[in-house]
């Protein structure tokens, strides 16, 4: 299955003829909830159980509502929808990006589109779900014209991020493109220096890979197999926390 992800992604994989056999990947197990018995069509619907009111979905929750509400840079005067993030509020991954599109900002999700649907496939090479990490930017509202972000918008939106990563604390951040990689960072490096080393990001020193940006390799496809080289890099960190 893993290998025919792999292909999807654009992925060349070879494998010589005396080579073991790929074996299918344990499936992780489950956060998710069990599942629950189909009540009658006469039966009164379940009710609908809220989250304890400090479980990191709810503490999320109340910085996704001052997300919503922010007007610390003039990005809010033009936005139509604030991106906060989604996933599993204990994700072991978190995948960052720069900032939400044209596609972002009208539906208010993360990576959608095309390059939604790469990072998909990536995720699934990885043997997981979208729904299993955690998936945001580092700005929260587009920028005009998918410009790209401003040092001072960055800096007055990375405490809704820092906080995000206080609550979920995954195992590892993947960084994704150059100016994700240079704001988590600090750094002016260009992308290509950034790769290939494990970084720790702030004072929980959370393992940072980088690699590129989906909406990059839907461009470069020949960049596909070190994407995936980078990406194995953060499976192993991830293996190891």
């Amino acid at each position: 299955m893993q290998r025919q992800t792999l292909r999807r992604m654009g992925v060349e994989v070879w494998q010589r003829r005396d080579a073991p056999r790929e074996v299918a990947p344990v499936a992780e197990e489950s956060s998710a909830a069990p599942a629950q018995p189909v009540p009658a069509k006469d039966a009164a619907p379940a009710p609908v159980q809220s989250a304890p009111a400090d479980s990191p979905q709810s503490n999320l929750a109340r910085i996704g509502e001052e997300v919503a509400a922010c007007q610390k840079c003039e990005l809010h005067k033009s936005r139509k929808n604030t991106v906060f993030g989604c996933g599993d509020a204990r994700a072991d991954w978190m995948f960052i990006g720069e900032a939400p599109g044209q596609n972002e900002d009208l539906q208010g999700l993360p990576f959608v589109g095309r390059a939604g649907k790469l990072l998909d496939e990536m995720i699934a090479a990885l043997g997981m779900k979208r729904e299993r990490v955690f998936i945001a930017n580092v700005l929260k509202c587009r920028p005009p014209g998918n410009r790209d972000p401003q040092p001072g918008e960055v800096e007055k939106c990375e405490p809704y991020l820092r906080r995000q990563l206080e609550i979920i604390r995954p195992k590892v951040i993947v960084a994704l493109g150059r100016i994700s990689a240079q704001a988590l960072l600090k750094s002016a490096e260009p992308l290509g220096r950034l790769r290939g080393r494990i970084y720790q990001y702030g004072d929980e020193n959370i393992p940072l890979v980088v690699t590129y940006h989906p909406a990059y390799l839907l461009r470069s496809p020949e960049q596909k197999a070190k994407a995936w080289e980078d990406l194995w890099q953060a499976r192993t960190v991830a293996a190891a926390e």
